[in-house]
């Protein structure tokens, strides 16, 4: 094909995508404002007020870009978050943590599989669900559910678990300080309790520093490295369901995975300039908002509420089970 052939097509397809991106970062900006101003989860605003404009993603100019948005963008915005990771932001936190965070998320996704079993929830939302808790929340369930196999179940089962995670960690961060300090631990376990039990990145930062500025950088280094892992389970899953996929169609290679982790290394190597880190920190930020609020636009209200209280049940179980297990881990450190 000619390139002016293809600078045609490019165009057309800008021209399909824009009306849904649009939509989606309009969707994004709100959320953050409303966030910024009265001090709630900005994705978990995005998430409802995306279920506001389901009807755009039905029929209509918007149903490519919202899409578009809630798959591609959403990958790339995931890719990104390698670059809030550093080696020696990982190596500061002892070779205790190094080897304790990796265990809680490997048994923190493994009892989500058997809460889902004993609940009768199936085994890709113990998946699902079990690794949102175990790794970064809603990022972690939004990557997560890339690699699992498409259905119209597992989008409603994605946007719960956004909401159930979100929700969980916003009453985390005002339990938690207050629960770890009764038990008499020091500032330093409290931060690394703080990030090994919260989900979401902002509310671990916000109870960290609610505490002490030395429990809220310990709590920021423990979190990321949770998310340090966040390709390792990815790529695992991956395979994983590859493997297991026979007569059906295959799982697509994770390379959002691929591309957090060469970030990660490339950024630690100090090859990323400073400004160039912290636009890709401000892109990550916005495309996985946008993502959220397109993935939003694809779910109804009623699709959400006929899941049930077993849903809730399992993130719950996963929430508590984490925390004890962290509370357990924190003894030997």
């Amino acid at each position: 094909m000619s390139i002016a052939g293809t600078l045609v097509r490019r165009r057309e397809q800008a021209t399909t995508l824009a009306p849904g991106i649009l939509m989606a970062v309009t969707i994004a900006a709100a959320a953050q404002f409303i966030s910024e101003h009265y001090g709630a989860p900005a994705m978990l605003f995005a998430l409802l007020l995306g279920m506001a404009f389901n009807f755009l993603a039905m029929e209509g100019k918007c149903v490519a870009g919202v899409q578009f948005t809630a798959s591609r963008l959403l990958k790339i915005g995931v890719a990104f978050l390698g670059v809030r990771v550093t080696f020696d932001q990982i190596s500061s936190l002892g070779p205790a943590l190094l080897a304790i965070i990796p265990a809680l998320i490997v048994l923190t996704i493994g009892a989500g599989l058997v809460f889902s079993k004993i609940l009768k929830r199936s085994f890709h939302f113990g998946l699902l669900t079990g690794g949102a808790v175990a790794i970064c929340g809603a990022s972690a369930a939004l990557a997560l559910s890339s690699v699992l196999p498409k259905n119209d179940r597992l989008q409603r089962d994605t946007l719960f678990t956004v909401v159930a995670v979100t929700s969980l960690s916003t009453i985390a961060m005002i339990i938690y300080p207050v629960l770890f300090a009764s038990l008499g631990f020091s500032d330093t376990q409290i931060g690394v309790l703080i990030g090994a039990t919260i989900h979401d990145v902002a509310q671990v930062v916000g109870a960290g520093y609610a505490v002490s500025e030395e429990a809220g950088d310990t709590a920021t280094y423990v979190k990321l490295l949770r998310v340090a892992c966040l390709p390792f389970v990815i790529l695992a899953l991956a395979f994983m369901l590859r493997n297991n996929n026979s007569g059906d169609a295959k799982t697509p290679f994770p390379w959002f995975a691929v591309a957090f982790a060469a970030i990660l290394i490339v950024n630690s190597l100090g090859f990323i300039p400073g400004f160039a880190a912290n636009a890709m920190d401000w892109s990550s930020r916005w495309l996985l908002l946008a993502a959220i609020a397109a993935l939003g636009m694809k779910t109804s209200l009623k699709e959400m509420f006929d899941l049930g209280a077993l849903h809730i049940g399992v993130v719950v179980a996963e929430t508590i089970f984490l925390c004890a297990a962290a509370l357990v881990a924190i003894m030997f450190i």
